[in-house]
């Protein structure tokens, strides 16, 4: 059984920058309040016409093809992972597929939010490991602006999330104990209701506390309810301090269970790229695992949460910027909306 490696990598960000003090022609909030309870100061927006969750996907995967040395014909599959696609379906992955003129290769769209990039790092991991592909294209990419609440009432979720992308290519290699070590990937549904965007899985109204009223006909074609439009459930919903509570026992624990699988402690980790969801959930972790500030990267500072695309994007920066050498050992961890978690543990 062969082993994988990350074999490239690429990111994309939008121009157009939004910092704190920007959101407060729309909302009640200032650049004080935003940086104390997420540490963001500022995020990237698409642009509203032209720039989608595929067209930022295609600049990362382009750079992140280069960097493997290879072309986007040798690309054998695609692991696309988004929460915000282009269309309800078909999913993204085609539409990368087509945009780039690959062949007709496998493509797969996967719904993990946060977890995202992990859960397909994995799934790219086991398709090299049985040796069914050799140049597998993994993405994470997200537009988020384009659905939030950008008012007084929406500003606790709103203001967190930006727009990016991010790419890497997934080969085997044959070097013995390198790449990808282990990945390990957990849910637990019975809080989903705690971060979610109900339109238009919720259109029934069977998950919620009360079934909405409906009109007479849908509006403009879509399952979205007037009421939902005035309780602000059309839009994405976070009970923040359940999602922190959680967040900060699940990842020091999916980490430790990496660490556990291959021998390893804390002491052992090179560099921690963890998901950027909110810098105190980073912080927390940091001191839970007794890391130095050199040993974990955070740029959500400069990109606020950008979901899927968060670890791919964080984990091009590092490298980039030479925070990752040949034979460190750089764990990944994310967890979201779901809940979903997990972790990947690789030997650079």
């Amino acid at each position: 059984m062969y082993q994988s490696k990350i074999a490239g990598l690429g990111y994309y960000v939008p121009k157009n920058i939004y910092t704190n003090n920007d959101l407060t022609r729309f909302m009640d909030t200032s650049d004080e309040w935003i940086q104390e309870r997420t540490g963001i100061k500022e995020r990237r927006y698409a642009d509203r016409i032209g720039e989608t969750t595929t067209t930022m996907a295609v600049e990362a995967s382009k750079i992140a093809i280069e960097r493997a040395g290879i072309t986007a014909q040798d690309i054998d599959f695609i692991v696309f992972a988004t929460l915000s696609p282009d269309y309800y379906f078909p999913g993204c992955a085609v539409l990368l597929q087509r945009e780039m003129g690959m062949g007709e290769i496998g493509a797969l769209d996967i719904r993990n939010q946060c977890s995202g990039f992990i859960y397909a790092l994995s799934i790219a991991d086991q398709f090299v490991k049985t040796g069914m592909y050799k140049n597998i294209l993994v993405v994470g990419s997200e537009k988020h602006s384009f659905a939030l609440d950008f008012s007084t009432r929406g500003r606790a979720v709103s203001v967190i999330f930006g727009d990016g992308a991010g790419a890497v290519v997934v080969q085997p290699t044959t070097e013995p104990n390198k790449g990808i070590l282990s990945t390990h990937l957990h849910s637990d549904g019975a809080d989903a209701e705690k971060l979610a965007m109900y339109y238009p899985g919720a259109s029934s109204g069977i998950w919620l506390d009360e079934q909405p009223e409906w009109p007479e006909q849908e509006l403009g074609g879509l399952l979205m309810t007037p009421k939902m439009l005035e309780d602000g459930t059309a839009f994405p919903v976070m009970d923040g301090q359940a999602v922190f509570k959680k967040a900060v026992a699940k990842f020091p624990e999916v980490i430790g269970e990496a660490l556990t699988k291959n021998g390893l402690t804390p002491a052992d980790i090179d560099l921690l790229v963890p998901h950027q969801a909110n810098l105190r959930i980073s912080q927390f972790v940091q001191k839970t695992l007794r890391l130095p500030d050199d040993k974990v990267f955070n740029n959500i500072q400069k990109y606020g949460n950008t979901t899927a695309a968060s670890v791919p994007i964080a984990l091009c920066e590092a490298w980039e910027a030479g925070k990752i050498k040949e034979g460190d050992i750089v764990c990944l961890a994310a967890f979201g909306a779901g809940f979903t978690w997990g972790s990947a543990l690789i030997r650079w």
